[in-house]
């Protein structure tokens, strides 16, 4: 007996069978690069060079080559590291949290996100750095014993929480992707043809055998770290917001910043993910894989958690209000109407209102209108860091010390950099890796008794029904569990 159902729509499209996963997969990875890829990378390393040559000018120059003054001693760094944190968020939440909800729609983009996370963290990680001033010297943020005294690390900084937070993250989430690396190396191995390719896929493949106790300690690592992984996702920006929660400069000394830091990272991370999928989905010819019934799901979740961050956005200023503080009262007031008010408004424009266009079905299912969504998110959540930042530092208690900020050429070549250091990887990643989890896809297919697609290939363009079995319409949904 077929059980059929009418919600589910297929996850996997055109009615592959697993070696056309393979197949589909494996190619992207085997055959030799294609304009759009090569197009794509050219204008990613032109930004890596501007990424370079602008840390050079950092480190032999001295951070006077930024535009930061006596008043606002942080800004487009500490902007870009929050940022990029908060981008890298995301990649955790898809592979770690949906795994243990048992969310199947997970397994077309997990992989990508997973290696944005790894990517997105190397980003953050070089503006603390090079903030120091004498990267060379970064060693000393750890507590170890040395020749020059008993110089120590100061545990009650939360700059240190980051230290610690933001390398335990990066480790569990490089582990946890590599893992799930590990039986799509051990398929590429055993296609490979030439012997320098057999040779490094072997090897990245650590034996991999596919044999029922191997399965089953690979599902079971992956829970592990997936259990392991989800708290990251709550302490690793509560901890980032802490950096600001624990002072007392007006604007930042407040109990809402960790929920609400989790929120937009997320926020932006899904963004992000969409940006890279999308882009992938063209280049790679991946649209039976990258569904629009994928794009629609992570659409949602990103209008929920902008939703999220637009109550903590009207929260900030009731509490403001609330707190009868003139000091916290000038710095909401002064976020609104001062002279960065076009950061504010831009901010609650890409961020709060545009999100809610996602209610309309003609959107959520819209590339090209998610595309840009995606990119209008980011700008914003950028916006919403300097505004954190540069706007409660600019006018501080003292009027006599208030100043402007306005970045150098150092500083937007620094931020440009990163992200043709992102890219950067992130092709290269998906040119020599498998960009999709071809394990994961294959225990989604859905066959029917005779070991064909039930559904029609064609329907999201009305087509008529295609009977490939007896009895069942072409275009039916079938369920996951299937009882013959």
């Amino acid at each position: 007996m077929q059980h059929v159902s009418a919600i589910r729509e297929p996850l996997v499209t055109s009615g592959k069978t697993l070696h056309d996963v393979t197949q589909d997969i494996c190619y992207q990875v085997e055959a030799k690069p294609n304009l759009r890829w090569m197009a794509a990378l050219s204008v990613a390393l032109f930004f890596l060079g501007v990424f370079f040559y602008s840390v050079y000018r950092t480190v032999w120059y001295g951070i006077g080559e930024w535009g930061l003054n006596k008043t606002v001693n942080w800004a487009w760094d500490i902007t870009n590291f929050v940022w990029w944190v908060g981008i890298g968020h995301a990649g955790t939440l898809i592979s770690a949290v949906l795994l243990l909800f048992r969310q199947k729609w997970r397994s077309s983009i997990n992989r990508a996100a997973e290696a944005m996370t790894i990517f997105a963290v190397i980003c953050a990680a070089m503006f603390p750095v090079l903030h120091m001033g004498r990267p060379w010297l970064a060693f000393y943020v750890f507590p170890f014993q040395n020749t020059l005294g008993s110089l120590w690390a100061n545990f009650n900084s939360p700059l240190l929480w980051d230290v610690f937070a933001i390398s335990t993250y990066f480790t569990v989430s490089l582990v946890f992707w590599y893992i799930g690396l590990i039986p799509d190396f051990a398929s590429i191995r055993d296609r490979a043809k030439g012997p320098i390719a057999k040779f490094s896929y072997s090897m990245l493949s650590f034996g991999w055998k596919g044999s029922a106790k191997a399965w089953s300690r690979y599902e079971t690592v992956s829970l592990i770290l997936a259990g392991v992984s989800t708290p990251l996702v709550l302490s690793v920006h509560t901890i980032v917001s802490m950096d600001f929660a624990t002072s007392v400069v007006p604007g930042w000394h407040t109990t809402i910043f960790p929920p609400y830091f989790v929120a937009g990272a997320i926020f932006s991370g899904f963004a992000m993910v969409l940006t890279l999928m999308l882009i992938t989905r063209v280049v790679f010819r991946l649209e039976d894989y990258i569904t629009l019934e994928h794009i629609a799901l992570m659409n949602k979740i990103m209008m929920v958690t902008g939703s999220i961050v637009g109550v903590a956005y009207i929260t900030e200023f009731f509490i403001a209000w609330y707190s009868q503080v003139e000091f916290e009262q000038y710095a909401f007031i002064n976020r609104a109407t001062g002279p960065y008010w076009w950061a504010y408004a831009s901010m609650m424009t890409c961020n709060v209102i545009t999100p809610q266009l996602v209610w309309f079905r003609r959107v959520r299912y819209s590339i090209p209108l998610t595309f840009a969504l995606s990119i209008v998110v980011n700008i914003g959540m950028w916006f919403e860091r300097f505004v954190i930042i540069v706007t409660s530092l600019h006018r501080d208690y003292l009027p006599s010390s208030w100043a402007m900020f306005s970045p150098s050429i150092i500083d937007i070549g620094l931020y440009v950099g990163t992200l043709g250091l992102f890219f950067t990887l992130f092709l290269l990643f998906a040119k020599f890796f498998p960009v999709i989890n071809m394990a994961e896809i294959k225990t989604i297919l859905k066959y029917t008794v005779d070991n064909g697609p039930t559904y029609n290939p064609n329907k999201a363009h009305h087509a008529p029904a295609q009977t490939v079995t007896p009895g069942v319409p072409a275009s039916a949904p079938v369920n996951y569990n299937q009882h013959d």
